[in-house]
């Protein structure tokens, strides 16, 4: 597993998602993004199960007007935050692919596989 460094942990807000790119994706890096919900934060890789496109319309615009679910800007395809299941849209039953996060002094990080 690779740890990489995502941001410190008051630069991502309760309510508020972030996306990430994690180096050269020609090398086989990932983009992912993070949702702080309830003090706890969710991180997946930036993928639509459904076409394998990345989900945010803006810059860091992963959830809906509410705020309450993460919203694929492509086809509308609703998924939880805490879990990445998608309850709604061309893909439901599937999921976002989840990323783990670790929590150090200096930050958030998270953990990929090689």
């Amino acid at each position: 597993m690779q740890k990489h460094f995502l941001c410190g942990y008051q630069d991502l807000n309760e309510g508020e998602s972030r996306g990430f790119s994690l180096g050269d994706n020609s090398a086989g890096m990932d983009n992912v993004f993070a949702v702080k919900k309830d003090g706890e934060v969710f991180a997946y890789k930036n993928t639509c199960p459904h076409r394998g496109i990345n989900l945010e319309w803006q810059p860091n615009q992963f959830l809906d007007s509410e705020k309450a679910l993460i919203q694929c800007a492509s086809h509308g395809a609703l998924f939880e935050i805490t879990t990445g299941e998608c309850i709604a849209g061309p893909c439901a039953g599937d999921a976002l692919t989840p990323v783990p996060v670790e929590y150090a002094q200096e930050g958030l990080y998270v953990l990929l596989a090689d």
